[in-house]
């Protein structure tokens, strides 16, 4: 069995000994809390996590962090349909965000007495389908919460939930026995409720001493030490905080790729403001990809052959890795989109900036070449000279050619710029029409 040293120098074993029955039920909350919200202190100081506690506080910046733990007298935890038959003995609400700020809520509950597999399969299924249900006292169990957080955004249930059980007292002995039937029969009962599809992950399994067994939604671990039991706890917490995250993240994208198709900017800003937004959002994806998913479902917070197990296994029941990669391509095509139409946003500015310095360039060409011949006139009538009658008008047919010499050489010019303006606009027939194929040749027929 797997051991460690404790702080006096003594072996700390992985496994042990459990009378009561525990249950961790892990919800994953939507909502915002204030980042400047009261924090209670580092995960590792609030909970026992044994020799692990070293990993963690070397990894304390990505962990979440507790900013609710609180006792709960156990008749005020109300199940829509009660406990069937389960005696609640104690039961803890625990609040943890992550550095993204993404909620996990831990309900963490043990049972006195007996616990049979079907009713705390039927206390599970409760506990898990009619979440939106539960109560404390008489309130809903998140009007309670958020009272005592005072979130920005309302909370609500996510969609994802992991219940892990840590059998106890006969239960644990029922599992932990020679019997491998009724052992199979009791974790398909708890894990399955009564369907044969249950996972054993390896190395966390010894005869008579541990046994670890999950599906998607529950597992269960027997013969483990607390510490350990809190460490499994952590793992599931990352992996349904990674899965919230990556179903965020992919209606984020499609919600970003349908602005992109629906937007109505007609002016280049509103383009750009969209684009703006767009990559702005990305940004955000790709964080979220980041420090939300990928941080939590590799081997580094805790590198330890059980841990690592158990997380490598609970991945891929959710199917972490291939949900990851497909958000992660979807991302980047986004971004690609993004990219394409702000480079045609530039193209079209650049453009702009063409035709409208071209036209400021013929306007002044204009301008001068309008300007020329009455300054040229004006010169003329101004002189003193004997050909300008000042008794004359400048009207008079007299002076008919010196406003053919002052407007002709102009207007010909004007007329060769044109019609060398109109051939430059016209294309060569050969870009604008294909090449005609050329026939094939026959071969010369023999004979």
């Amino acid at each position: 069995m797997i051991s460690g040293t404790t702080a006096d120098g003594t072996a700390e074993l992985d496994s042990g000994t459990r009378g009561l029955t525990r249950v961790l039920v892990l919800f994953s909350l939507s909502g915002t809390l204030d980042p400047r919200g009261p924090a209670l202190g580092r995960l590792v100081d609030r909970f026992d996590f044994g020799r692990f506690a070293l990993h963690l506080k070397s990894s304390e910046a990505v962990l979440p962090a507790p900013v609710l733990v609180q006792d709960v007298p156990p008749g005020e935890l109300r199940l829509p349909h009660g406990h069937h038959g389960l005696a609640p003995a104690s039961a803890e609400l625990v609040v943890l965000t992550t550095p993204r700020g993404d909620i996990t809520l831990v309900l963490d509950c043990e049972f006195a007495g007996r616990t049979p597999s079907d009713a705390l399969a039927a206390w599970l299924a409760d506990s898990c389908f009619d979440r939106d249900l539960i109560r404390l006292g008489d309130r809903p169990l998140l009007d309670v919460l958020g009272q005592r957080l005072a979130p920005r955004e309302p909370l609500a249930f996510g969609h994802n939930v992991h219940q892990l059980v840590f059998p106890g007292g006969e239960l644990r002995e029922e599992l932990l026995g020679a019997d491998a039937a009724r052992q199979t029969v009791v974790l398909n009962e708890i894990v399955y409720r009564g369907r044969p599809a249950t996972t054993r992950p390896p190395h966390l399994s010894s005869h008579g001493g541990t046994l670890s067994a999950h599906g998607r939604g529950v597992s269960v671990h027997a013969g483990w030490a607390e510490h350990v039991e809190n460490g499994l706890t952590l793992v599931a917490v990352g992996v349904v905080s990674a899965l919230a995250v990556l179903q965020r993240t992919r209606l984020a994208a499609f919600e970003a790729m349908r602005a992109n198709e629906q937007a109505s900017a007609s002016s280049p800003y509103e383009i750009r403001s969209l684009i703006s937004r767009l990559s702005a959002g990305v940004n955000e994806l790709q964080l979220d990809l980041a420090f939300g998913v990928e941080a939590y479902v590799d081997s580094l917070l805790i590198p330890e052959m059980v841990m690592e197990t158990f997380q490598s296994s609970l991945r891929d029941a959710f199917g972490i890795r291939a949900s990851l990669d497909n958000s992660a391509r979807m991302v980047e095509r986004l971004t690609s989109v993004i990219s394409a139409r702000s480079a045609a946003l530039d193209a079209e500015l650049s453009e702009r900036d063409d035709r409208r310095d071209r036209t400021v360039s013929v306007l002044v060409a204009v301008a001068t070449l309008i300007a020329l011949p009455p300054t040229l006139l004006l010169a003329f009538f101004g002189v003193n000279a004997t050909t300008v009658n000042p008794h004359r008008s400048i009207f008079d047919p007299r002076y008919l050619p010196a406003y053919l010499l002052a407007w002709v050489p102009f207007l010909v010019l004007a007329v060769i710029g044109y019609v060398r303006i109109i051939r430059t606009g016209r294309r060569p027939r050969s870009l604008l029409t294909p090449a005609a194929p050329v026939p094939a040749q026959r071969p010369p027929s023999g004979g």
